[in-house]
């Protein structure tokens, strides 16, 4: 399909292709049971409102798109707002065999793709928990919320090392949030300054941050810069908020390490992603490498 031509700091430049077949890095199934998805980070919270929200960043989001698909198969109604927008895959969370994530896993590969979350608190529960969804659902990536893990651990904690060596043999990524968390919880364990030990002790990880690497975007670009394994996906930003660093970043050497990721339905709709999304200003050459084709070479989806 044809793509509206614009300019952008004097380069003519055609757009978000229309036809591209995008890779979402972060989706969900509806979130009905808000006290079982987020109860944990409720109850480590310490202020009044945190106690309160519906869900833990509540303050940074508008139009949050809870009670979505209430009533609906959970399955049947992601696929058709995948479908909608233009989601050809979707890296979700794994689950066991009845949940709605399970079930997807196993019933379309096509279009569903495993990431096994866990807690490195339970060093050796955490290596098996990811042997176990690999085994089972083929995952693509190990991830962990640094800060909120309870107790927090620090990304570049020993506690943290079986999980990346265990990605290692396994050949498949980690995800890690990094930058000041969104929930009121203590930012230290995600400072993005952590990452530099982890990529040197681990040369062969492919690393993908999560949710903006804020305040640290800058340092985050010049990490990448230096570390082959170290790449960035803009998860929990609605594209009008992409960090200028990473987009300038993206439109000149950094075009392999950007991904895309949004917040569906956690704290954005895909209608409010997508509707900005044309108005990025990446270069041609960016948006199939940001759309689809990096996220298949981190995720080895070809193989």
């Amino acid at each position: 399909m044809p793509r509206e031509r614009f300019r952008c700091d004097n380069v003519e430049r055609m757009g978000m292709p229309t036809d591209a077949p995008i890779i979402d890095l972060m989706l969900s199934f509806p979130i009905l049971d808000l006290e079982a998805t987020y109860g944990n980070l409720r109850s480590a919270a310490k202020d009044k409102d945190s106690k309160e929200f519906k869900f833990p960043a509540q303050y940074m989001f508008k139009g949050v798109p809870h009670g979505w698909g209430e009533g609906r198969d959970p399955i049947e109604v992601t696929l058709e707002e995948m479908d909608k927008w233009g989601i050809a895959k979707a890296l979700v969370g794994t689950g066991g065999p009845d949940t709605p994530s399970g079930k997807a896993l196993k019933k379309h590969p096509d279009r569903f793709v495993g990431n096994v979350h866990v807690d490195p608190n339970d060093v050796m529960g955490a290596v098996r928990q990811i042997e176990e969804a690999h085994g089972e659902f083929d995952v693509r990536m190990a991830s962990t919320f640094p800060a909120g893990n309870l107790p927090q651990i620090m990304v570049d904690d020993p506690q943290m090392y079986p999980m990346y060596a265990k990605a290692c043999e396994l050949d498949i990524a980690v995800g890690l949030n990094m930058g000041v968390p969104g929930p009121r919880l203590p930012m230290d364990p995600q400072k993005v300054e952590r990452l530099d030990r982890i990529c040197y002790d681990f040369p062969e990880l492919r690393i993908v941050t999560y949710h903006g690497c804020e305040p640290w975007e800058d340092l985050a670009v010049k990490l990448m810069l230096k570390w082959p394994g170290l790449h960035y996906c803009t998860s929990a930003f609605a594209p009008k908020h992409y960090p200028e660093a990473i987009i300038k970043y993206a439109n000149t050497r950094g075009a392999d390490k950007i991904l895309y990721a949004g917040y569906f339905p956690m704290g954005l709709s895909l209608e409010r992603i997508m509707t900005e999304m044309k108005d990025v200003p990446f270069r041609d050459h960016v948006w199939p490498k940001f759309l689809h084709e990096n996220a298949r070479r981190v995720l080895k989806l070809d193989d």
